[in-house]
């Protein structure tokens, strides 16, 4: 996929911080549900097959079908990219560990569709990070949904105390983050 370069890479120092969630953990999707402000961005492809299975297609969902660096189990590949009730599709090219110009385009013109379209982009590659400028991009208080390794799914709510999190990892990692930050916030 042209034009996916890589615009952030996450230096091996961040890594541990990254493992801190950015908000509460959940084990049951319903209750998360109940507690997300929508519209809901999705990041990984266990956490996006837990709300399908409550009855929610998020706004935005990114995967990778892989987790926890094996590929996801068929079930959860078929309800969610075979079988995507996701009205759009777009396909990007994302390294581990990196935040490319394709991934952060994608995002942005998900979340700006008008009328607003739920969209699934399918990352070949990696789409951890995602979560990160998803919570500058989203809307004020909008919320934005990824896994915990070995816990749950972790809610952010897009507020400024997230956001400030955030900018502050984004601005600690190698390459154009002001580009990432104006991008997301101007």
């Amino acid at each position: 996929m042209p034009g996916d370069h890589i615009v952030l890479e996450l230096p091996e120092e961040l890594r541990s911080e990254l493992k801190e969630p950015l908000g509460p953990i959940y084990t049951d999707a319903e209750q998360l549900l109940g507690d997300a402000t929508l519209p809901i961005v999705a990041v990984g492809d266990i956490v996006t097959y837990h709300l399908l299975a409550a009855g929610h297609t998020p706004a935005v969902a990114l995967v990778d079908e892989r987790t926890k660096r094996t590929d996801v189990e068929e079930s959860v590949r078929e309800a969610v990219v075979d079988e995507s009730p996701f009205e759009e599709t777009i396909a990007v090219e994302n390294p581990p560990g990196t935040l490319t110009d394709g991934l952060l385009t994608a995002l942005q013109s998900a979340l700006e569709r008008e009328p607003a379209a739920t969209t699934l982009i399918v990352v070949e590659g990696e789409e951890d990070l995602a979560a990160l400028p998803a919570v500058l991009a989203v809307a004020e208080g909008a919320s934005v949904v990824y896994g915990q390794p070995d816990e749950g799914m972790v809610l952010v709510s897009a507020d400024e105390a997230a956001r400030e999190r955030v900018r502050s990892l984004l601005e600690r990692m190698d390459g154009s983050h002001r580009s990432v930050l104006d991008a997301f916030e101007g």
